[in-house]
């Protein structure tokens, strides 16, 4: 199970006993809940993991944030790593603008989303992109080169 997951089953031990009654609370179904906890919160919908969030009234940032041992964000991401992400990133919004098959964002294009929506949705695909390439280089680093040696 990933740490994001253990950390919501958790905290929502630690507010409502109750697990049906936090489903209720947040307007998902139990049986949705109880698929994101056993399945992970990676597999969920975005909605849903955003609900559940909201619900434990915390952040998708703060979770990804409190979920992400010390080790991964000490990574220090060079010049090189922030202009893949901002050109992974804009090839992401392009897509969701040409409203292009997989890259369209619950059928519309980005600017179909009202600002608020917009730019959450950069964010978060922007700070996935960081989360991502930070594991990567903590993953395929060789030991030799890592500085916790």
């Amino acid at each position: 199970m990933d740490a994001r997951t253990e950390l919501i089953r958790k905290m929502i031990k630690e507010q409502e006993p109750n697990m049906k009654a936090f489903a209720e609370k947040i307007d998902i179904p139990y049986t949705t809940l109880h698929s994101m906890l056993e399945r992970g919160i990676g597999n969920a919908s975005v909605d849903n993991v955003i609900k559940v969030c909201k619900g434990l009234g915390i952040t998708t940032e703060e979770l990804e944030r409190m979920a992400n041992s010390d080790s991964i964000n000490d990574i220090q991401l060079n010049k090189k790593d922030e202009r893949d992400i901002q050109k992974e990133l804009k090839k992401m919004i392009d897509g969701i603008a040409s409203n292009s098959g997989y890259a369209a964002f619950d059928g519309n294009s980005i600017d179909d989303l009202d600002p608020d929506d917009k730019e959450l949705l950069i964010s978060s695909l922007e700070n996935s992109l960081r989360i991502a390439k930070k594991l990567a280089k903590q993953k395929f680093t060789p030991k030799k080169y890592r500085k916790d040696r």
